[in-house]
């Protein structure tokens, strides 16, 4: 509760100031800054409350690592290498924080384990990508938001939870159900079409993806809307026909918005380990990445495929899934994320 209450006292130092300076009414300003504090803590604490499982298990085994010694030694960096390959973090990140870790530790002089557990946050915080984690939406030109992934990592879910969000933002959002193999995906994208009340383009099932995204941005340029969201096909009958159909989708991209500047997001099931890696690696191959979104988050007392993915594919991640509600679709902050994972 320690950062709660000191959060609390800046605000109403702040708001003493302010009303000394230019006598305005402690209550009506208070009222409004307290709003807005209390707002950002009950946030921190969701997501805490959401990140619960990975906080007490994974986490939680490795603050024992640190307490239950009364010596620095190989055999507790071996420890940690342990539950952190468990993790999903996975061998060559692994090795990284721990080498940073035992480096860290010599530079500081530290003598007692204890003391270690907080250098691993800043440790493991650093390997985070922290730059171009927000999508890359412009105003006054028309943007273009690919979404990719496997059947079932909520990737259709996400795509409607975005565009709930960027329409509350202000802006005009159109969908494009290029997802044509499966007419789920399809009644899905519309029912969140009508919950977020944006267009969604569709076709039959078994329609041609390319002719549903070239249409799509086609009517959105048309009706100067801000964001044109794809949805694709997750499975079809291997690699190769993969790849083959984004490549085609992005090459209609490109000559219809006239640049390369869009947004290629995949969406991975945080509970799904290091075959997300595998997914990654070779969703990069089909489409040149910009980033991540990362779902079911709070289904997993693992999570460390987090790590593993900003250290293999070098993009940042732009959104976690937390919950089914949507709000549980959070921009992604390093800070906050390993804040809340570690006690």
């Amino acid at each position: 509760m320690g950062i709660f209450k000191k959060l609390f006292r800046k605000k109403e130092t702040e708001v003493e100031e302010k009303v000394e300076k230019n006598n305005i009414p402690i209550e009506e300003d208070n009222i409004l800054i307290d709003e807005e504090s209390s707002k950002k803590i009950n946030l921190f604490k969701s997501l805490r409350e959401k990140l619960f499982r990975t906080r007490e298990g994974f986490f939680g085994k490795i603050k024992d690592i640190f307490s239950g010694k009364d010596v620095i030694d190989d055999g507790m960096y071996e420890e940690l290498e342990e539950l952190l390959v468990q993790s999903d973090i996975g061998m060559d990140m692994t090795m990284k924080i721990v080498s940073s870790l035992e480096k860290e530790v010599k530079k500081r002089g530290l003598k007692d384990p204890k003391e270690i557990y907080e250098v691993l946050r800043l440790v493991m915080e650093g390997f985070l990508i922290k730059e171009n984690n927000e999508l890359d939406i412009r105003d006054g030109e028309l943007n273009v938001i690919l979404v990719v992934g496997v059947n079932g990592v909520g990737k259709t879910t996400t795509i409607g939870k975005i565009a709930n969000q960027l329409k509350k933002e202000g802006k005009k959002v159109i969908i494009g159900a290029a997802d044509t193999f499966r007419a789920a995906a399809i009644e899905q994208l519309e029912e969140w079409g009508k919950r977020a009340e944006v267009e969604v383009i569709s076709k039959e099932q078994g329609s041609d993806p390319g002719a549903v995204v070239y249409e799509t941005i086609s009517i959105a340029a048309a009706q100067k809307a801000d964001v044109v969201i794809i949805d694709t096909a997750g499975r079809l009958h291997n690699k190769a026909n993969l790849m083959k159909e984004l490549e085609k989708i992005n090459n209609i991209i490109v000559k219809k918005i006239g640049s390369e500047r869009y947004e290629s997001i995949l969406v991975l099931d945080g509970t799904t380990g290091q075959n997300g890696l595998s997914q990654a690696e070779m969703f990069n191959e089909s489409t040149k990445l910009t980033g991540f979104v990362v779902t079911k988050l709070d289904g997993t007392a693992k999570g460390g495929i987090i790590f593993s993915i900003s250290e293999k594919i070098k993009k940042p991640i732009k959104y976690i899934g937390v919950g089914e509600s949507i709000e549980d679709l959070r921009k992604f902050n390093a800070k906050e994320y390993i804040n809340a994972i570690f006690d």
